[in-house]
């Protein structure tokens, strides 16, 4: 079992920056990729970026490649979201997840789901 907390979320103009936390209860941490997906008001959940459980795999929606960063500790059992260059089409709940696969984007592959930090981006 992993339990999972984000936190960091927030309001921030156009043109901020914030950074995501999402703090992993269990020792298995490490052997999990994570993700991150979000979900905007009245619209299905999207996948934003996944990292591997050994860091050497990464991967990012087209709409926040070159403007997210993922990252993770794994001795601190921690994914990251660094989102720069907020858009306010960036609003959403941003939720992390860890699937026992390598590196997916699919929602069906991950195991495990944290509640949610909501992201709002003003214009």
């Amino acid at each position: 079992q992993v339990q999972l907390v984000e936190s960091g979320g927030g309001l921030v103009q156009a043109g901020g920056s914030l950074r995501l936390s999402c703090a992993a209860s269990g020792r298995t941490f490490s052997r999990y990729a994570m993700g991150w997906f979000r979900q905007a008001s009245g619209k299905e959940r999207e996948f934003v970026a996944a990292i591997s459980w050994n860091k050497e795999g990464t991967f990012y929606a087209n709409s926040v490649k070159g403007r997210f960063t993922i990252s993770r500790d794994n001795a601190k059992n921690t994914v990251y979201l660094q989102m720069n260059s907020l858009k306010p089409e960036d609003t959403a709940v941003y939720c992390c997840a860890a699937s026992s696969e390598y590196l997916v984007m699919s929602t069906a592959a991950y195991n495990y789901w944290g509640q949610g930090t909501q992201v709002t981006v003003s214009s």
